[in-house]
């Protein structure tokens, strides 16, 4: 297993900003920030992470529970703001000097004093309030609004969307989220270390083996349990074979955007073909039951002709997409997200390697060496986003197929020290097919989990799909949209 340094910092409510700017200043990005209710104080934990080599640096503040109230970092980075704002939602922390310390996770009906993590906010409440949805107002000659959802008409989960429109070119685009709040971090407090695996895995039913794996990553680090190289490999290859059947899919799904339903038929059939596989690997076409903490169990390895023929078949099918000029000029400049708005975002995975920027957990922050190639372009716009998604399924092929042929050993494997009971904490970091995936969880001295935090590269990507739209066209915003493919549950927590 690869080394990494993770050191906490606890300072004062002064001394945040200064800290924290001066992490931004030296390359770290803030990962996660977490809110624990610790009965007279509520204690906040920032993450902040870099890569090559592998650094974390937690930095931890507290304050009265009685009256909760942070400095803001929102002029630092933006990502602060948002997760303020969901500890204000959820916690009732008061927040000073933050721009627009407005409602994120709490819809308008939520009752104004109930938040439902603290651990004095008693049973569900009424929910009587107005559920207005209240957005700014795009005023101008010629200027409506279209509303789009919350209910949408296609298989999809629910949000809600609001257009400011000329004609049929957007001014401005407003997602509103959260309808599938689900309060999963409150459903794990209480859990042994060992049992909890299965609600990492429906985060986000298509990201199930990279939760999986950020979730046992993080109970082994905070129970001290260190796993075999070859072990990191099996469980690398599995959150591969998720990337796989992902982008097998909506490279289909984008060329059906644009009315070219026979490739999209065509890499639907691939992802039947992939969702065999991994039935037939782990016992489950979503991969689920095979990544646990201390170990992992698979039914067999992959066939690697058999990927190397469907990485053959796809390239085909993107070689055709491509190849007419039609499609090529929708994907071409539509929907363009510029590397300085996905860095100042903070976004991740292959949205932002389409803009020119270099994430990826994989050699930023390994459990393993293995042998990425890392895919990117610069063109920000669908046609980029689609490209690294073909480039990055071959590549994920090739990284498959070496470590099925390199394999030695069993294909199961347990070092069961999770109920030991010990107090600690412990980060997992994963690059999964959307983005990196990153889980913290805190076990007190009986072994169960006292806290987890949850962040889906989705929480990053959602703000960069407004801004992307901007000067777009109505038509092409399930175009755009498919092309981020942004996860509703992993966001909605």
């Amino acid at each position: 297993m690869t080394d990494h340094e993770r050191t906490r910092r606890v300072i004062s409510g002064d001394e945040l900003a200064d800290a924290a700017e001066e992490l931004l200043d030296a390359g770290f990005r803030l990962a996660l920030t977490a809110a624990h209710d610790d009965g007279p104080v509520l204690r906040v934990v920032y993450l902040f992470l870099a890569g090559r080599p592998d650094r974390r640096i937690e930095l931890e503040c507290s304050m009265p529970a009685a009256d909760p109230a942070l400095r803001s970092l929102a002029y630092l980075s933006f990502p602060a703001g948002r997760f303020e704002r969901e500890m204000a939602d959820l916690y009732g922390i008061r927040l000073i000097g933050h721009p627009r310390p407005r409602r994120l996770v709490r819809h308008a009906h939520w009752p104004q004093d109930w938040h439902p993590m603290r651990a004095d906010a008693g049973d569900m409440p009424d929910f009587g309030g107005s559920g207005e949805l209240r957005f700014l107002t795009v005023a101008g000659t010629g200027v409506y609004e279209i509303p789009v959802g919350p209910v949408h008409a296609g298989l999809i989960e629910p949000g809600h969307f609001r257009f400011s429109v000329v004609g049929e070119t957007i001014v401005r685009l407003k997602a509103r989220l959260w309808y599938v709040h689900r309060g999963i971090e409150r459903l794990f407090h209480g859990r042994p270390a060992a049992g909890a695996v299965e609600l990492a895995e429906r985060i986000s039913g298509d990201t199930s083996a990279a939760h999986a794996l950020a979730h046992s990553l993080a109970v082994e680090e905070a129970c001290g349990i260190g796993l075999p190289d070859e072990v990191h490999r099996m469980r690398a290859m599995l959150v591969e074979l998720e990337r796989l059947y992902n982008h097998a899919a909506d490279l289909g799904a984008l060329a059906n955007d644009v009315g070219f339903g026979l490739a999209n038929s065509h890499a639907q059939r691939i992802r039947e073909q992939l969702l065999r596989t991994n039935a037939a690997v782990t016992g489950h076409r979503l991969l689920r039951g095979a990544i646990r903490p201390g170990g992992v169990v698979l039914r067999a390895l992959p066939d690697p002709r058999q990927l190397d023929a469907i990485a053959a078949d796809l390239a085909e099918i993107a070689q055709l997409t491509l190849g007419n000029a039609g499609i090529y000029d929708r994907f071409a400049g539509t929907g363009v997200l510029a590397a300085d708005d996905a860095r100042a975002l903070g976004c991740l995975g292959y949205p932002a390697r389409a803009s020119g920027v270099a994430t990826d957990a994989r050699v930023e922050h390994p459990t393993v060496e293995l042998p990425v190639t890392e895919v990117g372009a610069t063109g920000g716009d669908v046609l980029a986003r689609y490209l690294v998604r073909r480039d990055e399924f071959a590549a994920s092929t090739a990284l498959v197929v070496g470590l099925v042929e390199n394999h030695t050993g069993p294909l199961r494997f347990s070092e069961d020290r999770t109920n030991v009971h010990r107090a600690g904490s412990g980060v997992g970091i994963v690059e999964g097919w959307r983005g990196t995936i990153v889980h913290r969880v805190e076990l007190g001295d009986d072994g169960r989990i006292t806290r987890a935090k949850i962040v889906d590269p989705s929480w990053f990507n959602w703000p960069a799909l407004p801004v992307a739209m901007a000067d777009t066209i109505v038509p092409d915003f399930p175009l755009v949209n498919k092309s981020f493919d942004l996860s509703y549950a992993g966001n909605d927590l």
